[in-house]
Formats: structure tokens, sequence, C-alpha cells
């Protein structure tokens, strides 16, 4: 049935306006100051009067665990969660168990996501040591890019980021999007030990802003981006953590013409390290979390276009994961559920624009993936949306987490704002705290990447 939402406060491609939305057969079929339907059609009215409507969002980095891994998440938990928070769409990484290493395994991901999640779905090829033959193979129409995040390049050891050979031997050969995580391995080992002879096992938490600093950042970030200037290679460089890196992306061209695109998660844009006092390994990430003028100085770059979208780096574990001393506790937190409601609280906060908010959870994710026809409220696009009130509160709660980890760094948190409803292809998919689970997401294609 179709479904008509009237009187939205449409935030879209740099404006707002109040318009009518018709939903018919998974897609956007018109958009209007008023839309006229016959009466004697069959269809669904939504009175949108007071709330926001934006696309939904676009989230380019999540690890919803399965398969292998599924005591922390599995597809159906997390899409679930993902789309109570407004995320119609996600990207998910490759160090689930077996890690995506094969096209064979990368397929099987795709066939356990048609029949578990509830969002649209892509799952990254992994790149390893002895799989760069596999990876070059990637269909880049049907598969977001390539990937290292989450995993080792060296058996148990390092990351891409720390092999220069390699990665020219990459860059040079692909035409495929590269998605990296960039920290210096040999500055993180000889920071570890040194606050180890310091502390011990019992290093607090508020040195792993410390141990993993700018300077191992920073370090990586350049070696990367110069291999990757010298093959013009699509690189795009995932969770950037420091002012200094920032610096290092310009604003000189439009998105669609960047060679080398740059993110900022979430939890960088909302915590900085003076939060380790009262929340410890609950903000423990990789890159880690770092100064207030880290937190402000990615917030200043995302807001001139030189760092271009903003993701989650969803990464559930269970509480007695994030338990026990540093070494213990695991790197990594749930976020989709509450990401857009962080971004939203900021625009209250004034730090940035709720347009800005749209361009750079939906608008630039499907320009940087070339995803088609998602991303945009537009006519002939998939009907992937959400309503907001911005005026009616949302108190993260223990019963309200959907995360199958059942825990969340902001848990007592009380939001501005609430999601009201979301649309997964024309699917109302979540309403007023109730998900609908019994129609699924679909696969994303992309455009070919020149």
């Amino acid at each position: 049935m179709d479904i008509i939402i009237r009187n939205a406060t449409v935030v879209n491609e740099g404006q707002i306006r109040v318009l009518d939305v018709l939903i018919s057969a998974e897609r956007i079929e018109k958009i209007a100051p008023s839309i006229v339907v016959n009466p004697a059609k069959k269809i669904i009215e939504i009175d949108a009067t007071g709330l926001y409507l934006l696309p939904g969002v676009i989230d380019d980095q999540v690890h919803f665990r399965d398969p292998g891994l599924t005591h922390k998440g599995t597809l159906f938990t997390e899409s679930v969660a993902a789309v109570a928070g407004g995320i119609t769409s996600f990207m998910d990484m490759p160090n689930t168990i077996p890690n995506t290493l094969t096209q064979d395994l990368l397929e099987e991901k795709y066939t356990m996501a048609a029949e578990k999640s509830i969002a649209n779905y892509s799952f990254f090829m992994g790149i390893s040591k002895n799989n760069l033959e596999e990876a070059l193979k990637t269909n880049t129409e049907n598969v977001c890019g390539i990937t290292d995040d989450g995993l080792y390049f060296n058996n148990d050891e390092g990351i891409l980021a720390n092999y220069p050979e390699f990665l020219e031997q990459l860059f040079s050969r692909t035409d495929t999007l590269v998605a990296l995580h960039s920290e210096d391995d040999s500055l993180i080992k000889k920071n570890t030990e040194d606050y180890k002879r310091l502390y011990g096992a019992e290093i607090p938490f508020f040195y792993h802003s410390l141990i993993r600093d700018e300077e191992v950042c920073l370090k990586a970030t350049k070696r990367v981006i110069s291999i990757a200037e010298k093959y013009h290679t699509r690189l795009h460089l995932f969770h950037i953590s420091t002012l200094a890196e920032a610096k290092l992306f310009d604003n000189k061209m439009p998105i669609r013409e960047k060679r080398i695109t740059a993110e900022a998660c979430v939890h960088h844009l909302w915590f900085s390290d003076a939060d380790y006092n009262t929340l410890g390994s609950k903000i423990k990430w990789n890159p880690s979390i770092k100064t207030e003028q880290d937190r402000k100085g990615l917030m200043q770059y995302l807001l001139n276009n030189s760092i271009d979208i903003i993701a989650t780096d969803h990464a559930p574990h269970t509480v007695e994961e994030k338990s026990g001393n540093y070494f213990q506790a695991h790197s990594g937190g749930p976020l989709v559920q509450h990401a857009l409601l962080a971004m939203l609280e900021l625009f209250h906060r004034g730090e940035i624009p709720l347009e800005k908010v749209v361009e750079k959870m939906s608008h630039n994710v499907a320009e940087i993936y070339r995803i088609k026809e998602r991303g945009y409220i537009r006519e002939g696009y998939f009907a992937d949306l959400v309503l907001v009130d911005l005026n009616k509160q949302q108190e993260v709660t223990a019963n309200s987490i959907l995360y199958k980890c059942k825990w969340s760094p902001f848990l007592g948190q009380v939001f501005t704002s609430s999601i009201n409803s979301t649309f997964v292809n024309g699917n109302l998919v979540y309403d007023n705290g109730l998900v609908k689970t019994h129609v699924k997401g679909k696969r994303l294609r992309f455009e070919k990447i020149r």
C-alpha cells in the first residue's frame, strides 16, 4: 500500500522545507508542497506536522559480528538497533570468524544478510598478506570496497598501514575503493611498554589516549596518503581522531571528485579524554578518544568539508569483554542506535547545523561509495527515510537498549530529540518504539568508481 507523509519538515540537499512525500513500490514517487491523491486509492497517510524528515543514515563502518562472534551481536539484532536509530543502510567489516578473505566467504555474508538484516547492507572484502589476488577480484558494482579494518595484516600482528611495500602493490593495481585504519604499530608497542613499566597491567584507561596518541595516528596517516597520492588510488580513511590528521585533508574540490576522503566517528565528536575518569573501558576505542582540542578540531574540519562523513565504528562487546584491567578490556563499543541522536544533540548545542548532519551521515556517504539511488530524498530514489522529533526527549535506559550486548556508553543520557519512525525501501520498519522485522533490507548497489 502506498504511503504519503504529509507536512513533514524535509531536510535535504542543504534546504529545509515543509513538504509532502509520496512513497510507492519501495521508492519516492513524488515530493511537493501538497500532493493530491485519488480518494478511491487505498493509501496510508502519516501526519508529520512538527516532525523532521531526513534521508536514512548510511553507516559505512560497522562490526555486526556475524558469523562467528554472535555472542556479541548478529546481523538481525544490530540491524534492529540500527533502524531504531535511523540508520537504514550499513557496511560491515571483514573481521568475523572466519575473516572475510575470499570471494566465497564474502558472498556467504550477503546470503546471510538477505535472511536476517532489517536494514540495507553491504560488506567489505578483507585484505591481508596472503590474499591480494583474491581481493583484486572484488566487483566494485556489488561490493562497497576493500579494507583491513579489524584484521591483522600478517597473521596476528600489525595493520596494513604499517606495510608500505604491500600498500604499493595494492594501490598500484586496484580500481576499488580502499578503506583503511591508520595507526603506527611500532609507536603503539613502544608507548605500551613505557606505561606497562610504570603501572603493570593496571594502566589507567586515561593513558589509552597517550598510548595511541596523536603521533601514532599522524605518522601512519601521512604514510598511507603519500602512497595513495602516488598511484591516484581511491582511498578512504576510517575514524580520523586528531586535529593534526584533519589538517592533512582538503576541501578544494567537490566530494565526487576527491580521490582521498576521510571520516570522523560519533564517539570522537562526542567524548574527550576527560570522560575516561567516569567511563573508563566503556570508551576504550582504537583509535583512542583524545583531547577536547581534537574533538573540536574534528568538528571544525568536518564543517569546512575537509572531513567528509560521520560513521559509528559500531563494535559491540559483551559487558564481560569490556571489563577487567587495561589489557583485558576490549576496544570498541555499540553506537548505531544512538549515533543520529548524538549528532542531533550536537545540533541543539549549536555545534553543527541540521543540514550538515544530513550531508555528512547520508548524502556524502552515498557520494563517496557511489551508492545507487540512496542517500537523498529524491523522486525515483529508494524511500530510506527517518522521521525525527527534535523536541521530544529520549533517554537511554537499560530497557531501551536493543544491542545484543545490552550496554551503551550513552546509558543515562537524555537526548533532546527522538526517533519517531524509520522507513527502509518504503517499508515502515520502526514506529514509535516498535520494530517490524518481517521485511528485510536489500543489498546496496554501486556505480563504478573511475
